[in-house]
């Protein structure tokens, strides 16, 4: 709760604002009920005026209480939603600091649900809980002393009941939930990621009439979930009842004390005021179940936000120019799985240096450790010399392009796509690495040319077109060392010879490290290294 409530730094002014109206909006509403008591005895002394008088100020109090729940919630949801907003900025920004280290073997579903309805049900928090709890304590002190100048014991009695209700029924009502909270947002996490798995694999599933199984699984998820959620409702249904009862209890208390201890006026004005002064109380009561399924989101985004990157930027070093790279020594292993092991390459500048090998063998590994996706654990990566555990994080991207095996298209239009690689690209500069890429032709073909969108994931475009456009973006970087994963896998031998004649007549100023499986695409390599069970030979 506090690193929730840390969180509201930026806008405490507002906060503080609608504190301050939800305590001055909660004593007029309980005004109210208590100047009806006042009237009442006015009746009965047959003071008319003074009963006019209460009258006109009762609606003044109405009006008031009306503006300022109005400004109070409004003010509460303004920071809410603002809040959120920050939230998702700062737990996208957190993402960008694990990844790509993060998305390796994680269920992606898991991610998207706490990026969207986890971090939505953070607003139950800001909206409803830190306000309340600040509004419930002032409010309370003030009444608890209100009804204390009817006498002291009916102020301990008062404070017992607001204790009881806004304390003692939400601890016990969470201690009844248990970790229900936790596993149902763990739940739905998974369901999440199902889900999206299913939707990505639909055309597989129809294949081969895996449909009803998947459906199966949903439902058996589903029903999973259902029963947590109706578990809390229970709970949450439980402590209503319990809550409205103590009420009770404590209104009838205070009829009797009172009336044995101050008489018929004290007892009229300290039982209307209790009665009309648990608003605030009730509201936290109510907050128990609740809020276990809230700390429960809260605590996976909190652990996104705390969890430290496998590889850390680089920033304040010297910049470098690129002169050449080399691996020495090289162990890596993802988890137990060892992938590369006392792995040494030189790749000297402006020369192209292909490297064939069997699936496994960890040929994109290497690729991978030479962008730094990886921390080297035993061994380093050196570009011009330097480790580049020594080199800035943004110098190394601007030195190197990353051409891997598939190729992510953002739902947007090819022209924005290819821009990801060179924001300020003109467009004869766009054209130029389409032409090398050989798929500029194809773009012109389409109704409507670069500004054609792609779809989500590229799925309007084929495999070998996906390919190409993602060996254009390395084209328009035009960094001067370009890593290439089986960037002709996809292609047929046409395009295959466009794009390999095109890298070795713009190879001027370039390092080329070209990976794959084809002994056609070796043919413009300087030099060949064959990588077997994480060995160079």
């Amino acid at each position: 709760m506090l690193r929730l409530i840390g969180l509201v730094k930026p806008l405490s002014g507002y906060m503080i604002l609608a504190i301050v109206m939800g305590i001055i909006g909660n004593l007029c509403a309980a005004a109210i009920t208590v100047l009806g008591g006042y009237a009442v005895l006015q009746i009965l002394q047959h003071e008319s005026l003074a009963l006019n008088i209460l009258f006109c100020i009762v609606v003044i109090i109405a009006l008031i209480r009306g503006l300022l729940r109005y400004a109070e919630q409004a003010c509460n949801h303004f920071i809410a939603f603002k809040l959120l907003a920050l939230i998702r900025d700062k737990v996208f920004a957190a993402l960008r600091r694990l990844c790509p280290a993060k998305l390796g073997g994680k269920d992606k579903g898991d991610l998207i649900s706490v990026i969207t309805s986890d971090i939505e049900l953070l607003e139950v928090f800001y909206a409803h809980t830190i306000s309340p709890i600040c509004i419930a304590i002032v409010f309370c002190i003030m009444v608890t002393t209100f009804i204390g100048s009817q006498h002291w014991a009916l102020a301990l009695l008062t404070l017992v009941a607001y204790v009881t209700v806004g304390i003692a029924i939400p601890l016990v009502s969470s201690k009844l939930s248990g970790d229900v909270g936790i596993r149902s947002r763990n739940k739905s996490g998974h369901l999440s990621a199902f889900v999206l798995d299913s939707l990505r694999g639909m055309s597989e599933t129809l294949q081969y009439g895996q449909g009803k199984k998947r459906s199966v699984e949903i439902d058996a998820m589903t029903d999973a979930l259902s029963r947590d959620e109706e578990r809390m409702k229970r709970v949450t249904g439980r402590n209503t009842a319990v809550t409205n009862t103590v009420i009770l209890f404590f209104d009838l208390t205070m009829l009797f004390a009172s009336a044995a201890l101050c008489g018929f006026e004290g007892c009229l004005i300290a039982t209307l005021t209790l009665m009309s002064s648990f608003g605030p109380v009730v509201a936290l009561a109510s907050l128990g179940p609740t809020l276990q399924n809230t700390f429960a989101a809260g605590n996976r985004v909190i652990d996104i936000l705390d969890e430290t990157p496998i590889v850390e930027d680089v920033d304040g070093r010297t910049k470098v120019a690129f002169s050449g790279a080399a691996a020495k020594k090289v162990t890596f292993a993802y988890d137990e799985d060892t992938i590369l092991k006392d792995l040494s390459i030189t790749i000297p500048e402006n020369q192209i240096v292909g490297i064939t090998g069997r699936s496994g063998s960890g040929k994109s590994t290497l690729l991978k450790l030479f962008m730094r996706f990886w921390q080297v654990p035993q061994g380093e990566i050196l570009i011009t010399g330097r480790n580049i555990d020594d080199i800035d994080t943004k110098n190394l991207r601007d030195m190197e392009s990353f051409v891997t095996q598939e190729t992510h298209l953002f739902h947007d239009s090819i022209r924005n796509n290819l821009r990801i690689a060179k924001l300020d690209a003109t467009d004869d500069e766009i054209v130029a690495a389409c032409k090398k890429a050989s798929i500029h032709d194809f773009i012109l073909s389409l109704p409507q040319g670069y500004d054609t969108t792609v779809g989500e994931l590229g799925e309007t475009l084929s495999g070998g077109e996906r390919q190409r456009l993602g060996l254009a973006r390395a084209f328009l970087h035009d960094a001067p060392f370009l890593l290439l994963d089986e960037p002709t896998s996809n292609l047929d031998s046409l395009n295959e010879a466009v794009i390999l004649r095109s890298l070795h007549e713009s190879r001027s100023g370039k390092t080329v490290v070209l990976v794959s499986h084809r002994k056609s695409t070796m043919g413009i390599a300087d030099q060949v290294y064959n990588v077997e069970h994480g060995r160079m030979s």
